[in-house]
């Protein structure tokens, strides 16, 4: 029997060092293996996946492949996106095996990819690796929990926000209706 693939997602932070993570978690014989190696074998210009890496020639497991969803706009923002960010996932992945969300088998048959938010505007390196490291585990968490519910996407549905938008209450309250 074949192993369900677990979507994942997760905000932790504030403001310009805020980590947004989305994680797809897969068997590397199905579909999550087919993407995994047709994204790390298909870069383009200013998006360069990689293979998240705890330290020089120490790749996480499962192999984890680490896809940036904003090409570098700066020195300072492609040091983070190569530096603590990887770092974070890296670390974060290692906290899921670790404490169980991903079975210790699944780091010799599944394959995992991150999409990785951050800002061009980032100011605090440690801030980013922190944010990204919690942000990976919980959001390998909420796929390993198929996580959220319909029951919460429904009650949340006539308030929808996130750090870029909120309605106002005169808009939300109309729509609601």
């Amino acid at each position: 029997m074949t192993e369900s693939i677990q979507l994942g997602e997760s905000f932790v932070g504030d403001g310009v060092n805020a980590a947004h993570i989305n994680t797809v978690l897969g068997e590397r014989q199905g579909p999550v293996g087919t993407a995994w190696a047709t994204a790390l074998a298909s870069p383009s210009e200013g998006f360069v996946p990689f293979v998240a890496v705890l330290q020089p020639s120490l790749p996480v497991k499962p192999m984890t492949l680490f896809v940036a969803k904003a090409s570098p706009a700066n020195d300072l923002h492609g040091t983070a996106i190569w530096g603590p960010a990887q770092a974070g996932v890296a670390a974060g992945v290692a906290d899921a095996v670790a404490e169980g969300i991903i079975p210790e088998s699944y780091t010799e048959t599944h394959a995992l990819i991150a999409a990785v938010w951050v800002n061009p505007g980032t100011d605090d390196l440690d801030a980013i690796y922190r944010n990204n490291r919690e942000a990976t585990r919980r959001a390998l968490e909420a796929g390993a929990a198929n996580a959220p519910s319909a029951e919460a996407v429904i009650a949340a549905r006539n308030a929808p926000r996130n750090p870029f938008y909120t309605p106002s209450e005169e808009v939300a309250a109309d729509v609601a209706r």
